[in-house]
């Protein structure tokens, strides 16, 4: 690569920023010398496009594109608006896909960006890998309690928890989201509903054990009271409930195609494996 284009590249990541959640960023003004724009105009001219192209392809363009303004001082002391947009990864890939290609800039930028958004997607589902483990963990170590309580219908304290978390039973949370009752609910299951499920698993370990509860009915009951009460901490702060939830695609295809990307990037092989 030329030492050009090897400065865009360099730019773009010096460019990027951090956002409290952790998520990077750029700025609109930031990137436009460095794809190759002078003019203003004609970079909005390309955001604009990349706005309808998120549109079209399902994701919300708010949160991608984040529209502001700050005054700034003229000649003679007139303060002018100066209009600037927030981006996100994806907002900047679309940017460069949807640029002039006849600039060598934006071909490069393309280039950086698919990479990586191709990164942030690994991360993504690794961190998704991860946490099924990590809940699927959580469960038999409060089957393990729940039997030294004296449960013995385990199919009535499961279904316990997911009435208290989900507001409904199994079946029906299934029905909702229009899974095959043979296929395992927390499999489909995205960051936020795992997390919730880790949280309700966990928190009815340890109460069981803190409590000292013993009988059948009474662990049944604690599960439920446990699982309301996670369920009424997402009311509260807002949270989308976990049957709303969609229904995400199944963890042993996801776990293929992230060993399938790692061996393709030659990277490690994370030693994740689709057994339950």
């Amino acid at each position: 690569m030329n030492s050009s284009l090897d400065s865009v590249l360099k730019s773009l990541e010096s460019l990027k920023r951090m956002a409290p959640n952790g998520e990077d960023y750029w700025m609109a003004r930031d990137i436009q010398p460095v794809l190759g724009y002078d003019n203003w105009q004609n970079f909005e001219g390309v955001i604009e496009k990349s706005k309808t192209a998120c549109k079209s392809a399902g994701f919300r363009v708010t949160y991608h594109f984040i529209d502001t303004s700050k005054v700034i001082t003229a000649g003679k002391g007139a303060k002018l608006g100066r209009a600037d947009c927030y981006l996100t990864r994806y907002a900047c890939y679309l940017i460069a896909m949807n640029g002039d290609s006849s600039k060598a800039e934006i071909a490069t930028a393309q280039s950086y960006f698919a990479a990586q958004t191709r990164r942030q997607e690994l991360n993504d589902q690794a961190r998704r890998i991860a946490l099924r483990d990590r809940v699927r963990r959580a469960n038999n170590v409060l089957a393990g309690t729940a039997k030294n309580a004296g449960v013995q219908r385990f199919a009535l304290f499961t279904d316990a928890g997911y009435r208290g978390l989900y507001g409904m039973g199994l079946k029906d949370i299934k029905q909702k989201k229009r899974l095959g009752a043979s296929e395992d609910l927390l499999d489909r299951a995205g960051h936020a509903e795992l997390a919730a499920n880790e949280f309700r698993s966990t928190q009815t370990q340890q109460k069981l054990e803190r409590e000292q509860i013993q009988g059948e009915g009474q662990a049944i009951y604690a599960h439920r009271i446990v699982a309301e009460q996670v369920r009424d901490a997402i009311k509260r702060i807002g949270g989308t409930m976990p049957e709303d939830l969609p229904a995400e695609e199944p963890i042993k295809k996801v776990i293929a195609a992230h060993k399938k990307a790692n061996k393709q990037l030659k990277q490690p092989d994370l030693g994740l494996s689709s057994d339950k």
